[in-house]
């Protein structure tokens, strides 16, 4: 089953763990997300450690390191100054891969005109972010999820703020995304 919830933001600069969708809602498919590089998969959650699914994407796409982290005031050290930091809008120099087990959070990412785009995840919700994508990340009104986090081969922790369009990923990815913008697709 494949089913998202994606939308164009507002501009407001009121609580980030809000919605903030347009009035009237402008909604975002999930090809228009792949058309981006952002691609998505419902799995359950409540069998992630033997989950065949989950089991064939890793091997398909190379994901041979994972961990689980919860995002909670109670159990991240550091939380705020964690959250301050995910909110900032920043890029990876490889694929940013998140699956959440429990709870809710939004990613952020720009489409090809810099505008930001809203991705609701909840529960058994696996996203892949590609590397050079403009992004950000935060928690519901909840204060809560506790997701996996992927990687090919070793972990990755760094992040680049913008303005970061001088990293060779970056115009990769641009160079990929851009042309589909003249083409239709």
């Amino acid at each position: 089953m494949t089913s998202i919830e994606a939308w164009f933001m507002d501009d407001s600069d009121e609580d980030h763990r809000m919605p903030h969708k347009l009035n009237p809602n402008e909604p975002v498919s999930l090809k228009e997300l792949e058309n981006i590089g952002v691609f998505y998969w419902k799995l359950d959650a409540d069998i992630y450690e033997t989950d065949p699914a989950l089991e064939k994407i890793r091997k398909d796409r190379g994901y041979s390191y994972s961990d689980i982290i919860t995002i909670d005031k109670d159990k991240l050290p550091n939380y705020e100054d964690k959250l301050k930091m995910f909110f900032e809008e920043h890029l990876h120099l490889d694929d940013e891969i998140r699956y959440i087990l429990d709870g809710r959070a939004y990613f952020d990412v720009r489409d090809r005109e810099d505008r930001w785009i809203r991705i609701a995840m909840t529960k058994g919700d696996l996203i892949t972010l590609p590397a050079g994508i403009y992004h950000r990340f935060t928690l519901t009104e909840t204060n809560y999820t506790q997701a996996m986090r992927l990687f090919v081969g070793e972990p990755v922790w760094k992040a680049y703020n913008r303005p970061a369009d001088e990293f060779d990923i970056r115009q990769k990815y641009v160079s990929r995304v851009m042309p589909m913008l003249f083409s239709g697709v």
